[in-house]
């Protein structure tokens, strides 16, 4: 096999540029990382070759690196030995390693992004992502020292702002004051003008077509719409603009956590009333009701409501210790009738082992689902007049909870954007009113920042309803209901 053959003209000009130093911009879903685990698995197989070290702040990519490196051993037919270990850095944290060994000796390595993990280290280094990393001029000081030995240096990354110093490198490079760096640029337009969803459509064994191409765009472009230039189109957004960066974003997702998705149709509000209920009952029993009789401990609930407009979002959260929880679904709901959206309350916190409590959207139209559900379960279910003030107080704590690694969000692109329209505005974090398109919008999926609120919602009833001083997880049963004593 040769694998020039599978790859885009972008590709190629990539690992042909045997420049000891390398940068490059990319959008994302333009297939880089995969491009330089197989340059890395080329540069491992040769008798003479090299070890190639990638680094990242993601645990999740340092992993899918090898895993694509694998894939390209097992494209040229070469057996490779693969093991992980974990390894204690200066600090005393600890971290897990991976790595590939081919018969050469050579090998990839995938290491934490720290300057520690590549000290005295020889070979060549892919430092990913690098605009999204904490000591980024450190790791790039230890890199640099591997170029005495004939180690080869790239830096690739998405933007992460106009002042990142990731950034700050390549302007300098642009002006030319780093004149051995090569410089590399891919947008996600410039990748697919060079064949990128067709290669896709190849590598699935799937017919390309036109109609199917743009609605491959319009998807990645609505998954990344609150941020598309800079995710997409490499170009930086300014300073400041987003309270919470995918820097802080990005570690604390977690793919195990369940996203739950039904919307309806305008039609189906005008079917009689007792096919709704039949019909939202038989969804709610096939798709939710398993998972959520597997939480064992108290579960506390966001909800962020909307009736045609945006989305109504539920966050759920197992409290796992006293004030310490778990994010463990998100349910979104698309154009449901009230009726519908109160079933749905009653289903959810019916079928919960121990209902903790919830903070609920009790704006406008939301304030009828609100009051309902304070009166149906008092003390427990809190309606929250969303304002200026609220957001000035929770998302500060929202952000810092996801700063301390003590706050999870799902592995899901919509609800990380979700976070990315948040801004700070006259010095309080807001959701940027400018990042909403219009109805009937190409790129309207009908969401703004629903997500985020929904979560520091579900963190409102945490701090609200979670008192210390009530014992954790006794409970009685009350009817259907399971009451967390206490409250």
């Amino acid at each position: 096999m040769d694998p020039l053959d599978i790859l885009l003209p972008y590709q190629k000009r990539v690992l042909e540029d045997k420049t000891p130093l390398r940068i490059i911009e990319k959008g994302r879903r333009t297939g880089i990382s995969w491009l330089l685990s197989l340059e890395g698995a080329l540069d491992g197989l040769a008798a003479r070759g090299t070890n190639t070290y990638y680094i990242s702040y993601n645990h999740d990519m340092t992993k899918q690196f090898i895993d694509d490196a694998k894939y390209w051993a097992r494209a040229l037919q070469i057996v490779a030995d693969y093991f992980e270990e974990e390894v204690v850095d200066e600090n005393n944290k600890t971290f897990k390693v991976y790595a590939l060994i081919f018969p050469s000796g050579h090998g990839v390595y995938a290491l934490p992004s720290t300057e520690y993990a590549i000290r005295s280290k020889q070979g060549n280094i892919v430092f990913d992502e690098a605009a999204f990393t904490d000591g980024f001029e450190g790791i790039l000081k230890a890199a640099l020292a591997l170029q005495i030995w004939g180690g080869k240096l790239t830096i690739v990354s998405t933007h992460n702002g106009d002042d990142s110093p990731f950034n700050m490198l390549l302007n300098r490079i642009r002006a030319g004051e780093e004149p051995d760096w090569s410089h590399h640029r891919i947008t996600f337009s410039q990748a697919l003008e060079q064949g990128l969803y067709k290669k896709i459509c190849q590598t699935q064994n799937r017919e390309w077509t036109a109609e199917g191409e743009k609605e491959f765009v319009e998807r990645v472009r609505r998954i990344y719409r609150d941020n598309m230039e800079e995710e997409l189109d490499c170009i930086p957004a300014r300073t400041g603009s987003r309270y919470f960066p995918r820097i802080i974003l990005d570690p604390c997702a977690d793919s195990d956590i369940e996203v739950i998705r039904k919307g309806f149709e305008d039609a189906f509000l005008k079917e009689p009333k007792e096919k709704r209920e039949r019909v939202v009952e038989k969804w709610f029993n096939r798709e939710v009701l398993s998972f959520i009789r597997t939480l064992e401990n108290p579960v506390f609930i966001g909800e962020d409501f909307a009736r045609s407009g945006d989305l109504t979002v539920f966050w759920l959260d197992e409290l796992v210790e006293k004030k310490h929880a778990r994010t463990v679904a998100v349910v979104e709901l698309r154009n449901w009738p009230f009726d519908q959206q109160w079933q749905f309350w009653v289903l959810l916190v019916g079928a919960l082992r121990i209902f903790g409590g919830a903070a609920l959207d009790a704006r406008g139209n939301g304030q009828m689902i609100a009051e309902k559900a304070e009166t149906e379960w008092p003390g427990r279910a809190i309606p929250v007049m969303i304002t200026r003030a609220w957001y000035g107080t929770w998302f500060p704590k929202l952000k810092g909870r996801l700063e301390d690694r003590e706050w999870t969000i799902p592995q899901d692109e919509y609800l990380i954007g979700d976070f990315g329209v948040v801004r700070l505005k006259a010095g309080y974090p807001l959701i940027d009113d400018s990042t909403k398109e219009k109805a009937g919008s190409a790129l309207s999926r009908k969401r703004h920042g629903d997500g985020a609120v929904a979560s520091a919602l579900a963190l409102n009833a945490i701090e609200a309803c979670a008192d210390d001083t009530h014992p954790f997880a006794e409970v009685t049963q009350s009817g259907n209901d399971t009451i967390w004593q206490g409250y």
